[in-house]
């Protein structure tokens, strides 16, 4: 078993005769990153059937943004067909690559996921660099966020749960103008919004050491029970919230206002742009709403049956979360007009892109059903929270775990808890640096300026696929990505175009986010030096 050039699970192993007997173009040589992790996820416990599997997919996807960024993205696309479009063009971007990543998880199912899929296609450098990322900002920083959501929107049923209210005020950093970006600006301290994050951080990674079977049912009850609100939303909002004010004006010859190619549009500063160059603009908000899907395959070490639950679980996750999103923004269009006001007085009157606080989710179902619709919301907003909370939580450790097996991270964060076999001291890291961000009070900035390079990622994740389809063709491949290779290359020009565009145009969410990623490179040399990483490894 130790000169198998992948880990196999049981299905793979009844196609032995197939992989062990048919030699790979390049095979590999003796120690090679391939036989020195073949052993890595024989330490976990595969527990994560396809239920659970799915349910991380769609818990992780699903936080507070779909309620929100709707209004953001109206007030950029200026039209309600656009609005549609943009969520669409992240449908297809999201399936795409979660059908190009379930080749990759069913070929490797390791612990750390797209951090291996990386580390073995492109090398350890690049590996590390998501990693390093992920920990930074990416995974840590989503969570922090999800938890302040969950704080904000928990104080509508308690005020006395806000960011104004102060336990310990440590510093207000000034704004720091460099070029077009505003770096600063933030308070520092514990108030009682954030505190609710750091409370939840610290129980749902707790919870998370006793168990993946633990962690993986909270993540059932409370994507179920999110699942069950967008499609109540849906439902609701088509059956009841419909206004006639808001079909008239989104409808009745004015839906494709404004969408044609040639359109102009107003991107800020009297820089006009033209229709598909706004909808990547709008991709910052639609992209990160719909991220974290790949999640799933940092647990891949735990997942039963991997090389068809990782597969499966990517494309129903992804397909069932898109066809959600899709649908509550044609709820929003029949419920609001499109075009409001800012000094609009009634919720009509401010429309869809001008929302109270861009709640647009909670501005349809107050509209219909009174305070008692908003607080409904609310309550379906926490939910939605809490589960998302959990299901990062879960995944985001494995990936810190793979790296430190690699002699990547602290040595320590490879040690699996001695009764449960959960990455504890991993969990514990990443709470740590989670509840600094909270207090930090950057983790809102740093996101916003890191979609960047997360879309650099799945490219070069992407281009992996296509690397490993030349050094290994003829590597076990359960499943082999649907639409090869057309549609994993229409992903990588779309997915280029969008960065592109956010460079040229908003390069205050490009550059601090490559200035991250950089950073990682000398963090790298000096890990790997000191941690003497094997050639196969530093390479």
């Amino acid at each position: 078993m130790a000169n198998e050039p992948w880990p196999m699970t049981n299905d793979q192993r009844r196609h032995q005769e197939r992989s062990l007997t048919t030699p790979t173009t390049t095979p590999p040589s003796p120690g090679s990153d391939w036989e020195i992790h073949s052993h890595q996820d024989k330490e976990l416990v595969q527990v994560l059937g396809l239920t659970s599997s799915t349910m991380l997919v769609i818990g992780s996807m699903i936080g507070s943004g779909i309620f929100i960024v709707s209004s953001e993205i109206g007030r950029e696309v200026g039209s309600p067909a656009l609005l549609i479009g943009a969520w669409v063009v992240t449908g297809i971007m999201t399936i795409v690559a979660a059908l190009s990543y379930g080749e990759l998880a069913a070929m490797m199912p390791r612990a750390g996921g797209q951090y291996v899929y990386l580390r073995e296609a492109l090398g350890p450098l690049w590996g590390f660099l998501y990693g390093w990322t992920l920990f930074l900002v990416i995974q840590t920083g989503t969570i922090a966020a999800v938890g302040v959501a969950f704080g904000k929107f928990l104080g509508v049923f308690l005020p006395s749960i806000s960011s104004s209210h102060w336990i310990v005020h440590l510093w207000k950093v000034p704004p720091i103008h460099v070029g077009p970006m505003v770096l600063g600006n933030m308070e520092v301290g514990i108030n009682t919004q954030n505190l609710m994050a750091i409370v939840l951080t610290i129980v749902l990674s707790l919870i998370n050491v006793l168990g993946v079977r633990t962690g993986a049912a909270i993540q059932n009850v409370f994507t179920a029970a999110k699942v069950l609100a967008l499609a109540a939303l849906a439902i609701l909002g088509f059956a009841f919230a419909r206004h006639p004010q808001a079909i008239l004006a989104n409808f009745h010859g004015h839906f494709w206002e404004n969408a044609g190619l040639g359109a102009p549009h107003d991107i800020g500063g009297g820089v006009f742009v033209t229709t598909l160059t706004v909808l990547a603009v709008a991709q910052v908000g639609s992209l990160f709403s719909a991220d974290a899907w790949n999640n799933v395959t940092f647990t891949a070490g735990e997942v039963k049956n991997p090389s068809r639950n990782l597969p499966l679980s990517l494309a129903l996750g992804t397909g069932v979360v898109i066809a959600l999103y899709i649908a509550c923004n044609f709820v929003y269009l029949t419920a609001l007009p499109f075009h409001g006001t800012d000094g609009g007085v009634t919720i009509l009157e401010r429309g869809i892109t001008h929302a109270a606080e861009d709640r647009v989710a909670t501005a349809v179902m107050t509209q219909r059903f009174g305070s008692t619709g908003g607080f409904l919301m609310a309550a379906a907003i926490m939910i939605s929270s809490f589960g998302c909370m959990n299901g990062l939580i879960l995944s985001g450790a494995r990936v810190y775990y793979a790296m430190a097996k690699d002699g990547l991270f602290f040595r320590n964060v490879a040690k699996l808890h001695p009764t449960y076999k959960t990455p504890a001291i991993s969990l514990m890291v990443q709470m740590v640096w989670t509840c600094v961000l909270c207090i930090s009070g950057s983790y809102g900035q740093l996101l916003d300026y890191i979609i960047f390079a997360v879309l650099v990622f799945y490219i070069l994740t992407i281009v992996g696929l296509f690397v490993l389809r030349r050094t290994h063709p003829d590597a076990v491949r359960p499943y082999k990505a649907v639409g090869y290779p057309v549609l994993p290359i229409i992903y990588i020009v779309m997915a280029l175009f969008i960065d592109v565009v956010l460079l040229r145009y908003k390069p205050q969410y490009t550059w601090p986010g490559l200035i991250v990623v950089l950073l990682g490179i000398p963090v790298y040399y000096a890990w790997s030096r000191r941690a003497k990483v094997p050639r196969s490894l530093s390479a």
